[in-house]
């Protein structure tokens, strides 16, 4: 289904129902991409699996191809192979996102010359290239930005030391990506250690590469001559998961994640039991959420992994609604990420937004006036209302609340929702929720 195709359409919500059953997890949506970015690295064929059918598939399969990989998709498994780098200049792509600056690295290794989009995705607050652009420079990338493209070229990348000032998930990604075939070995000091770039190191090393984890957030990679083709199985979305744990507790019903990895979701677990929520973890299935009794008021801070993740704090707001007490989210990794309240609050939720650093963690975002903290004031009712989703996350949280409202709710912009996750809509209804997908009038 095209962009245009889900502009034009919107689900229809009537809240009220708890869910139960069992729900399995697709592939991670923040893993796929880099995935298949990374496979450009090598001339012989990758086979992936657990690859989830949403919108930010597509994107990665429009801008492999366009660069000039052969790909073939089979259900949930896609075959990629890029034996020649036909296009070093991505342009005309349908959807801007970020994925284009992580090719940086891939394409100077094959090519020694780049040029893509700016970066793109969801309008969260700010996502500066400076620290891709400083770490790749230090490996030898001559870059150039103009008003809509990243130009970069290379007469051989080499290894170099990478200092982060913070540790940027993307700009990790993209160290890693350009030095695995680099000359020399590469340090990254301050680096991000989220499960998805955990995933990607272990795809590269499969394909050959030699990557070894430190203390303290370094990374310590060997460039190597080539890298070869493997099969990799996507990692379970531990965002997903977390958006269906809610659901269950949001609505007082029992939802079965399967597949869901305690691991990834220590911190999420953590304050599913300070907030009064059960879970139960079994082995050979996934994790089990439930209600214990009633929702008690938490203070979240939301932080790079093994952190709360800021991606759990826009569902996690709509449970709040639902605790007793005043609860309070410091957002310490975006400085404006609480754009989706204002529907809350029409919606009849009691919360008040700040400038201030409402927590303990040092905050990267205090004294610069970025409303980045929220006091959350429940239990309160929720009416359905009319939304329009502004991205991913704040779309589920759009959801959520609808299901716990009273009433009906209607929600357009269903293009961001399908970006990040695969027949939402559908799997919510085996749970059963009351959701329809309807053409606009």
């Amino acid at each position: 289904m095209t962009e245009e195709q889900l502009i034009n359409q919107k689900f229809i919500i009537k809240g009220g129902n708890p869910l139960f059953g069992s729900v399995k997890l697709k592939g991670a949506k923040n893993a796929i991409g880099k995935i298949m970015i990374a496979s450009l690295l090598t001339e012989e064929e990758v086979i992936l699996s657990n690859v989830p059918l949403n919108g930010e598939t597509e994107i990665a399969v429009e801008f492999c191809r366009h660069i000039g990989s052969e790909i073939i998709r089979q259900a949930d498994k896609i075959r990629i192979k890029t034996p020649e780098i036909k296009n070093f200049k991505v342009e005309g792509l349908s959807r801007r996102n970020r994925l284009s600056i992580l090719a940086l690295g891939p394409l100077l290794a094959r090519t020694g010359e780049v040029e893509v989009p700016m970066v793109g995705g969801d309008k969260i607050g700010a996502r500066p290239v400076d620290f891709h652009i400083a770490a790749l420079e230090k490996m030898g990338a001559e870059i150039k930005i103009k008003d809509t493209t990243i130009i970069a070229t290379t007469k051989g990348l080499y290894g170099s030391s990478v200092v982060f000032p913070y540790p940027s998930v993307g700009a990790t990604e993209n160290t890693i990506l350009a030095s695995v075939l680099a000359k020399g070995r590469t340090v990254i000091t301050n680096a991000a250690i989220e499960p998805e770039i955990i995933d990607l190191i272990k795809f590269l090393q499969k394909m050959g590469a030699i990557i070894e984890l430190g203390s303290n957030r370094q990374i310590f990679i060997e460039g190597v001559e080539k890298l070869s083709g493997v099969e990799h199985k996507i990692l379970p979305d531990r965002l997903e998961a977390a958006s269906f744990a809610v659901m269950a507790l949001a609505t007082n019903g029992d939802i079965l994640v399967e597949d869901a990895v305690q691991e990834h979701l220590i911190a999420f677990l953590n304050t599913v039991r300070r907030l009064g929520g059960g879970y139960e973890v079994k082995p050979d299935d996934g994790i089990r959420f439930f209600r214990k009794g009633p929702l008690q008021a938490v203070h979240i801070e939301t932080d790079t992994y093994p952190g709360f993740a800021t991606d759990w704090q826009q569902p996690t707001a709509v449970l709040l609604t639902q605790a007793q007490g005043n609860s309070i989210i410091h957002e310490t990794v975006f400085e404006d990420r609480f754009g989706y309240c204002d529907d809350l609050k029409r919606m009849g939720a009691d919360i008040e937004i700040h400038p201030k650093c409402l927590g303990g963690l040092a905050c990267r975002f205090q004294g610069k006036l970025y409303n980045h903290s929220a006091v959350i004031r429940g239990p309160r009712p929720l009416k359905g209302t009319s939304i329009e989703m502004k991205d991913i996350r704040a779309g589920m949280a759009h959801i959520i609340a609808a299901l716990v409202a009273e009433g009906q709710s209607e929600i357009t912009g269903l293009e961001h929702i399908d970006r990040g996750y695969e027949n939402i809509d559908g799997r919510i209804k085996d749970l059963g929720g009351d959701i329809s997908r309807v053409d606009l009038n």
